[in-house]
């Protein structure tokens, strides 16, 4: 390593940013952005699958057959098309052929994420999921409140450790530990495995 070159354990976060994503204190304004987050995807899940436009979405997958066939022709139109990346029109069209199962996966998993984020379980997955979901539209040439939606998420999966703090992770999380905390979530505090 060359003289002066900073070692990785070398940086250390500013103090404002520890407290935003560390502490207890901290999710406090977490559970805000959390639960209207959470309501918001709640509210859109929810009428896919009980609202009075859940038959094009729980039946035959209309509303994302449509929504395909209205983004590729979006892809071929114009100097600056809504859907830029031709592999995303190959999903897309990937998706259209298979609709009746993605408009199932985009419902239920919309519900899904605002359980997730209103109940605080499991808030970094939830949050990670609905950015993807929100990436995927985005790419699709949708934008809406998508990039709100973005933001918050992201936030969200950053302050995975106190977003859930007021809400469910505060049991989940100890219990079930971290993926580079290898431990049988059933036993009595943590056993590590080998």
């Amino acid at each position: 390593m060359a003289p002066g070159a900073a070692e990785p354990g070398d940086f250390v976060s500013a103090p404002s940013v520890r407290w935003l994503f560390t502490s207890r204190a901290a999710g406090v304004p977490w559970l805000v952005v959390r639960v209207l987050l959470g309501l918001a995807w709640l509210r859109t899940g929810w009428d896919k699958v009980f609202g009075p436009a859940s038959a094009a979405w729980m039946e035959d997958g209309a509303a994302v057959r449509g929504f395909v066939q209205r983004a590729v022709v979006a892809s071929q139109t114009g100097e600056h098309p809504q859907v830029a990346y031709g592999w995303y029109v190959d999903f897309l069209r990937f998706v259209g052929d298979h609709s009746w199962f993605f408009a199932k996966l985009v419902a239920f998993g919309e519900v899904a994420i605002g359980i997730g984020l209103v109940l605080g379980a499991f808030t970094g997955i939830a949050a990670f999921c609905g950015v993807v979901l929100n990436f995927l539209f985005v790419f699709g040439g949708v934008a809406g409140e998508n990039p709100a939606y973005l933001i918050a998420g992201i936030l969200l999966v950053l302050a995975w450790r106190n977003a859930g703090w007021y809400g469910l992770d505060r049991f989940l999380l100890p219990a079930f530990g971290t993926p580079w905390q290898r431990h049988h979530p059933w036993a009595r505090g943590r056993v590590e495995m080998p």
